[in-house]
Parts: C-alpha cells; structure tokens; sequence
C-alpha cells in the first residue's frame, strides 16, 4: 500500500464585475442565457457552445458528444429577468466548488449586470490568474449580445 500526503491549501477567490448596458433588462437576461449556453465563446470568437437548462436544478455543461462532456454546476437558483445562481465545479477538475451571481437591475432604459464569483477549493494559480479576465470578457460578451438584440441588428 503506498499513501501520500500532499499540504495543497485550501483558499478562497472573489470576483466581482460590474457594468451598464444599453439595453432593458429582458434582452439582457436573454443574453446572459444566450452566452451561457449556445452562443458562448473563447476570447478571439472560437465558439464554445455550452447548455444551460435554465430552471432550478438543472444543468450549465459542456456536451463534447458521445457522452462525454464536463460540468460546470447547477442552477440554484432562477428569477427571470434579474437573476440567476449557479454553483458548481465551473472550469475547475480538482477539489473545489463555485458561486456564480448574475444580477440585473433595470436603471432606466438601461441594465446594470453585476456578476459576482466566489470560489473555495485548491484553486491552481492558471485558473486564480485568468478567471478575472475570462468573466471580463463574458460580461462584455453579454453586453454586445443584448445591445445587438436591443436595437434588432
């Protein structure tokens, strides 16, 4: 028998991003949706098509086919148009688990979309260094997508 002990720490991660969007909070629920599930990219516009059962309980996964796939988490919770919740692994294949908040609150004509990220686990230095930059560009994501929609282009 061969045991192993490793001292990996368990820490912590926040993210918190925030803007405006040009849009009514309905278009940006949509494409909150839209980029979390078939609409989804990698920075530089490769498709990176994700399903979101958008319901309490159901699913936000990467479907490769053939029964192969990785999950990210699971709705916890779901109040269309100003909110969604969904913890889970997220990218991460080790020890960890995730809170992902997206709010809308309607400002006028416009939306403010505020995504928060709160992460327990061993979290790798790869994955603590980029998820800031990679939530930066899926709010921004979000944010063409809805304004697109909003003004019927």
């Amino acid at each position: 028998m061969t045991t192993a002990i490793d001292a990996d720490a368990v820490s912590t991660l926040s993210i918190r991003k925030e803007i405006v969007i040009d849009a009514p909070v309905d278009a940006c629920f949509a494409a909150v949706l839209a980029e979390m599930g078939p609409e989804s990219q990698m920075p530089g516009g490769q498709p990176f098509p994700m399903v979101l059962e958008a319901r309490p309980g159901g699913r936000w996964f990467r479907d490769l086919g053939g029964g192969a796939g990785h999950l990210w988490g699971h709705v916890q919770v779901i109040k269309p148009p100003t909110l969604l919740e969904v913890c889970g692994p997220m990218f991460m294949s080790y020890p960890a688990v995730s809170h992902v908040q997206y709010r809308l609150a309607e400002e006028g004509p416009r939306t403010r979309l505020t995504l928060t990220h709160r992460a327990m686990g061993l979290i790798i230095d790869e994955h603590r260094e980029g998820v800031s930059q990679g939530w930066h560009f899926m709010v921004e994501r979000v944010r063409e997508i809805a304004t697109r929609r909003a003004s019927g282009r």
